[in-house]
């Protein structure tokens, strides 16, 4: 089934994202491979520049444990015009932003529309929740020339129409994987990047047990003959964990590193791989 190209770009900011790694990854893809998985889509900026650059010639399958997320995506792809019809409406202010995160929405557009007007104008496009399940993230204080691009969400829209998006664990997709498949694997890190810490906000949503799990996945899929390429903290702990599933390889990129006053600093990636480089 042919993709549609339409050079799109990502609507969503996401903390962890892989838009550092869009340079490289072509070095680490198989030459030819049948669908492709992404169970961690977040922003979805890796999915987003292979298909725009025609390497997903088959379906694409994109999951995530986000329910809010996977629901934007799928009123994206299916009602992109009654989704501007709404962002249209909102306005980067202080007082907005605070009436519109306080809203209990059980439209699925208006779910949807919300969700990518928090994210946009909220600090730093951090998702996080109270206990209570509610959205707490503060004003950004950004300020935009234009708020939304929607070309952009149309373009997304269109190259969403071959792509099927579902909310779940990442186990769940083992089932549907078959040989010479494609999964992308880009899970929110656990440890700290070259030191003994615990990133604390992440154990929440992806502990170390979640971690260890994820190398039982991994060789599942190598018993499947999939191809996999999976992105991690360069950390004693995750070399440890996963050091004998495929080929490891080192990126250093720099991190722009704390708030006011912040500055570059260079660190370093993890990515595994049983592909043919």
């Amino acid at each position: 089934m042919e993709q549609i190209n339409c050079n799109a770009k990502p609507i969503l900011r996401w903390a962890g994202g892989k838009t550092w790694l869009l340079k490289d990854i072509h070095n680490y893809l198989p030459k030819k491979f049948n669908n492709y998985y992404e169970p961690f889509i977040g922003g979805g900026s890796v999915y987003i520049h292979l298909n725009s650059t025609n390497r997903i010639q088959n379906k694409a399958f994109l999951s995530d444990q986000n329910s809010d997320l996977i629901n934007a995506y799928n009123v994206i792809k299916n009602e992109p015009n009654s989704l501007i019809e709404l962002l249209k409406e909102f306005k980067n202010e202080k007082d907005f932003y605070y009436y519109l995160r306080g809203q209990n929405f059980t439209n699925n557009i208006q779910q949807a529309a919300q969700f990518i007007f928090l994210n946009r104008t909220s600090f730093n496009g951090i998702y996080r929740v109270n206990l209570k399940g509610e959205y707490n993230v503060p004003f950004g204080f950004k300020t935009y020339k234009t708020l939304f691009d929607f070309d952009n969400l149309i373009k997304l829209s269109q190259m969403f129409q071959n792509t099927f998006f579902n909310s779940c664990d990442f186990e769940n997709i083992l089932e549907d994987i078959k040989k010479n498949d494609l999964v992308f694997l880009d899970p929110p890190y656990t440890v700290a990047h070259e030191n003994n810490g615990f990133i604390k906000y992440n154990q929440k949503i992806f502990a170390w047990e979640d971690q260890i799990r994820l190398a039982a996945f991994i060789e599942k899929l190598k018993s499947k003959k999939a191809f996999y390429i999976m992105t991690n903290a360069a950390h004693n702990n995750i070399d440890n964990l996963f050091q004998d599933i495929g080929k490891k390889h080192k990126l250093k990129r720099f991190s722009v590193v704390g708030g006011k006053g912040a500055k570059r600093e260079e660190i370093s990636e993890y990515i595994f791989t049983n592909c043919i480089i």
